[in-house]
Order: structure tokens, then C-alpha cells, then sequence
């Protein structure tokens, strides 16, 4: 066994000092080499030789039990705990060890501290690890240091918007996720049983989440853009809205509809609407990428584009680094950066279930008949591509039967699908809303309902009285004529 540990050293002491093993003639030197042991765990790990001269000559040295409590003395100082492999190599005939002190990589465990203050490793060089990357690392660790978890004392209960709060209850209790009590629960009890507020302090989870007016959160930005063709060169849409995930998540599904080609097919007495993507599939990568990005970074954002051949949904963030794509498209389980945030959107439904999102769009590109969407990163960020077939693209009207083709091109995709909706039925704003399984009452306003009554599609029963108790929305006679259009449209794109 000792024969082994000294070919190992010797196959480091080969491979020079430099950015993952470090050199120490002697434990005299034990304080620079726990900086440096320090170091590796802060980076991508290593290895500190003490019975190595500078130039590789390996000389080993006298070890006792004193040196030994010394080492063991030393590694206690390294905060958080770190598993540190400590092992002896003898030199034969000499008397002398080679004292080797392993540190793994730990990336979900870093930034780490000796004596109080942290280390780097660049190159061969050791230095103190300056403040602004020391907090960069303390962010990702999770926990209560994680990024999500820190108090805001500027924000309070009135920045959030309580609709949204009682919509997420609602949405728990109606699943079975939260008992039927919350619902008569104050808010500040409610956001503590959702981990967001403690000891009287917002953290900014709850500003993602639920707040209003973002100013100070420059990173809960949502930028979609429709470009022309399958390049960057022209847009035909470009839109951009800072807001909370369940406002970002509506404008969002929004955009597709609006962009693109809608199609359905009766089934029983039930319509299902399909997009050119399958809406479920977009849904679970837009929750995804709203709920596992890195919010600790200002500049960053979730990003959508649509082009003729393809989406790419994009967020700042990185897959876990023992998470290869093959892991990935398997089974897997979950492990969301942002535990409080993954939380309550578990609990308020839009999280279905823990690990299983990526299954779940492949099944949908599937049944869809289109390829499985593709899933990137580059350290910083992480994209989906889903691809379908160029001639199902916007509205693609020289596809369209020409007696029918005023329905989908006149009017938004959006418009379209309320109408579709609501049918022959009368309906509340509230009824609507859930009809669409949509939760931002602003988005469903300036998007579907507002629009539609703009064009004549829509009325309220209540014309004169707009908060009247009771009021009600139905299609006009034009309305219904527009519904007709578009019944026979998908009919004949079903022929097609």
C-alpha cells in the first residue's frame, strides 16, 4: 500500500506544480499549504505535497506524532467541514514519508474559509480570494446563504401582489398540496409557511415570486422576440416585461399563441389545441427555466425566440456539475438551485413533479411527431431548442384552406383561442382565467379579454357597469361568427 501511495506522488510530482498540485519542502510550511489545500477547494480540487522541493526532487520527511495532530489541528480549521484524504508514502531506506493532503472538488460546498478567509488558485499561485467572488460563491452554495434566502429589509408585504399569493394557495389547495386552512390563514402567515419571510424580513425569493414593480431586481426580465426566417437579421416582434414568475409564465404562453400556428381536433365532446409545439412542452421548459435559473446574477435573464423552424428557450444558469446529458434524458432526481422557489411552485401546481419536467417534453415532442427537443449549456447558461417542420411556422396562410383563411390571419393567435373557449357560454373574468389557465389578471386583460372586446368579439352583459358583482362576458353576433370561421378552418386543416 505504501508502495503505491509513493507511485502516486510520483506521478504528481511529474506533472509539476501548477494549478492542482502544490509543493511544500516540509510541514514547516504547513500554513501556506493549508492556503493552498484551501484553494483547490474552492476550485476544482488538488493535491499539497509536503517532502517535495520546489524543482521535484522528492525528500520526504521525519514524521511524528506532533506532525500528525498538527495536520489533523489544521484541517479542523477549514470551514464549512471538507472531507480531506490525508496519506503517508515512506521513502524506502530513508526513514522519511511524503505527506499528501487530497481535496476533492466541491462545488455545491464552496466558497471555503482557512482561518476565516478564503483562497484561489490561479496557476501556480495562491492568493487571497477577493470579496466580490467570495460572494458570487456564497450565493450558489444554497442553504440559508444561497441568493434566494437573503432578507430584503427594503421590501415588504405591500411589494407583493396578494392576488398572486391567494392564486398559488388556491392552486395548492385545489391539487392537494396545501390543507384547505391556508386559504384562511393572514398573508404574513402564509408567506412563512412558504419560507419566504422570517423574523419580520422579506428574502428575495419572495420579490420572484410575487412581487410588483421589480425596479431592484433587474434579473426577473422575460425577452421574446419573433424573428423573420431562421436567422437574427429581422424581427417581426420584439417584446420585453420584468415582472414575477407567475406574470412572466402568462406573457410567456402569450407569446406562443400569438406567434405560433395554431391547429385543433375534436376529441368527444372535448377540443384539444395544439401548437405547433405542444403547449405543455413550452409550459415545463418556460417553469423550468423560470424556477432553476441563477437569479444571483443582475444581468441576467430568461430569453425566447421564435424563428420559422425553431424555439430556443434561454436562462442564466448551469446543469449540477455531476450532470451529464445522458443523466439528464434519463432518470433522474431533482436538484433545483432555488429550494424555496421550486417549493412554492410545487406547491401552487406548476411544478407537476420533482425531476420529471424533461421526460415530460420529450413525451410531448413525441406524441407530436416532432424531434425531441435538444438541451444545451455552456458553463453560463442553458438552452432548449424545439424544432418543427418550416411550413407549420406563424400562420403559414398558403397553407390554409381559402374559404377560411380570414380566421387565423386577421386576428391574434390569443384572440383566437379565447374565442375558441368560450364558445356559446357565458363566462366571469375569474371563469375565463381558468379556462385559459392563466394567473396574471393584467396579462389576461391586455392580451385576451381587452383585445377581443376592442374588435367587437366580445361584450360584457354589464356594459354600463363594469364592476358590476355579476358581470359576465359572451361572444357578440360578430364573435360568433368568427367562431364559425375558425370551426370550419381547423376542420379543414384536419383535412389537409
Amino acid at each position: 500500500m505504501e508502495t503505491d501511495n509513493l507511485n502516486i506522488i510520483q506521478n504528481l510530482v511529474a506533472d509539476k506544480e501548477g494549478g492542482k498540485v502544490e509543493f511544500k519542502q516540509t510541514t514547516g510550511q504547513l500554513e501556506r499549504g493549508m492556503e493552498t489545500l484551501c484553494a483547490f477547494l474552492n476550485g476544482e480540487g488538488g493535491a499539497v505535497l509536503f517532502g517535495v522541493k520546489d524543482n521535484g526532487a522528492i525528500i520526504g520527511q521525519v514524521v511524528s506524532d506532533k506532525t500528525k495532530r498538527e495536520i489533523a489541528e489544521a484541517i479542523r480549521l477549514i470551514e464549512p467541514f471538507a472531507a480531506i484524504t490525508v496519506s503517508y508514502a515512506d521513502i524506502p531506506g530513508t526513514g522519511r514519508q511524503v505527506i499528501a493532503l487530497y481535496a476533492e472538488e466541491q462545488r455545491y460546498m464552496s466558497p471555503f474559509t482557512y482561518k476565516g478567509r478564503a483562497y484561489q488558485r490561479i496557476e501556480s499561485v495562491t492568493s487571497v480570494m477577493p470579496q466580490d467572488k467570495y460572494n458570487h460563491l456564497l450565493m450558489q452554495r444554497g442553504g440559508k446563504y444561497s441568493w434566494e434566502a437573503m432578507p430584503n429589509p427594503d421590501l415588504h408585504i405591500s411589494d407583493l401582489d396578494e392576488n398572486a399569493i391567494i392564486g398559488a394557495v388556491r392552486a395548492g389547495i385545489n391539487c392537494g398540496r396545501l390543507p384547505e386552512s391556508t386559504i384562511r390563514e393572514e398573508i404574513p402567515a402564509i408567506l412563512e409557511k412558504f419560507d419566504l419571510l422570517h423574523d419580520g424580513k422579506l428574502n428575495n425569493a419572495a420579490a420572484v415570486l410575487f412581487g410588483r414593480n421589480l425596479y431592484d431586481y433587474p434579473q426577473c426580465l422575460l425577452r421574446m422576440a419573433r424573428f423573420r426566417g431562421t436567422g437574427k437579421e429581422e424581427f417581426m416582434d420584439n417584446q420585453r416585461l420584468q415582472g414575477n414568475i407567475y406574470e412572466l409564465l402568462d406573457a410567456a404562453m402569450s407569446f406562443f399563441f400569438k406567434h405560433l400556428s395554431l391547429s385543433g381536433k375534436i376529441e368527444g365532446l372535448y377540443r384539444e389545441e395544439k401548437l405547433s409545439i405542444p403547449y405543455k412542452a413550452l409550459r415545463e421548459c418556460c417553469i423550468n427555466a423560470f424556477c432553476h435559473r441563477a437569479y444571483h446574477r443582475p444581468g441576467g435573464s430568461v430569453g425566447i425566440a421564435i424563428y420559422d423552424d425553431r424555439v430556443e428557450i434561454e436562462s442564466s444558469g448551469a446543469f449540477p456539475p455531476d450532470m451529464t446529458l445522458e443523466k439528464l434524458l434519463g432518470g433522474h432526481s431533482s436538484e433545483p438551485p432555488n429550494l424555496i422557489i421550486a417549493n412554492v411552485l410545487y406547491k401552487s401546481e406548476l411544478l407537476e413533479s420533482w425531476g420529471r419536467g424533461i421526460r415530460l417534453m420529450i413525451d410531448e415532442c413525441r406524441r407530436a411527431c416532432i424531434p425531441d427537443p435538444e438541451f444545451h449549456t455552456d458553463g453560463s447558461s442553458v438552452w432548449v431548442v424545439f424544432r418543427y417542420k418550416l411550413e407549420t411556422a406563424g400562420q403559414a396562410p398558403d397553407k390554409h384552406p381559402t374559404s377560411t383563411r380570414q380566421a387565423p390571419d386577421k386576428y391574434p393567435a390569443s384572440i383566437v383561442r379565447l374565442i375558441e373557449m368560450m364558445g356559446e357560454q357565458t363566462y366571469s373574468l375569474k371563469e375565463q382565467m381558468e379556462l385559459m389557465e392563466l394567473k396574471d389578471r393584467e396579462n389576461f386583460l391586455d392580451n385576451y379579454l381587452n383585445p377581443s372586446m376592442e374588435a367587437g368579439l366580445v361584450e360584457p352583459l354589464y356594459p354600463s357597469q363594469p364592476k358590476h358583482p355579476k358581470q359576465k362576458y359572451r361572444l357578440t353576433e360578430q364573435g360568433k361568427a368568427l367562431l364559425q370561421e375558425v370551426l370550419q378552418f381547423r376542420v379543414g386543416m384536419d383535412a389537409l
